[in-house]
């Protein structure tokens, strides 16, 4: 794959955002991929903008921190705007298309950028539960770090506990991980 991928993921604390990037990073690594996850948020964990900055690659990576995304991902009209400083010429700049107000704040100088109605899928399809994992696959899916499979065996890691007891919940978080690739890829 050459360079590492470098991803942001971005939205409100509680999102999920942080648990996005962990999943992801733990499937890279499952692949045999080197990953690199930091999570950046502010003391009001809750409420306020969680920001993780994702690097996976086939070589070492050598700094934690980049100043520029190949993909950034924003949850929240607060991540919009927390994120475009991170976004360049080659960046994909994928946000919730259920936010509102936020068309002057979406950066311009950007490769693509691609509105998702991940919410939207979540409240009216799936469970606002999963929107994470709609998420999750979008940014899966626009990468091409992991395979789609890589990435349901990591939520199967994750979170199979919970799968234990409600076995619903395994197929419900899988269609919602397909779910977000099919939207991503629908604009790619």
């Amino acid at each position: 794959m050459g360079k590492a991928v470098k991803i942001i993921l971005a939205g409100e604390g509680g999102q999920g955002v942080q648990s996005v990037a962990e999943i992801i990073a733990e499937a890279a690594n499952e692949q045999g991929r080197e990953a690199l996850y930091i999570p950046n948020f502010g003391v009001e964990q809750r409420g306020g903008v969680s920001i993780a900055f994702l690097q996976i690659g086939d070589e070492k990576i050598g700094a934690p921190k980049f100043q520029t995304a190949d993909i950034v991902v924003a949850l929240s009209d607060r991540a919009v705007r927390r994120t475009a400083q991170y976004a360049g010429p080659q960046t994909v700049f994928v946000y919730d298309a259920g936010i509102a107000g936020v068309e002057n704040d979406i950066p311009r100088n950007v490769k693509k950028v691609l509105p998702i109605p991940a919410l939207q899928v979540a409240k009216e399809e799936l469970s606002p539960r999963v929107f994470n994992v709609i998420i999750m696959g979008a940014v899966v899916k626009a990468t091409n770090v992991v395979p789609l499979e890589g990435a349901k065996d990591a939520i199967e890691k994750k979170l199979g506990y919970k799968f234990e007891k409600a076995p619903q919940l395994r197929e419900l978080n899988f269609k919602a991980i397909e779910r977000g690739a099919e939207l991503v890829a629908d604009l790619l």
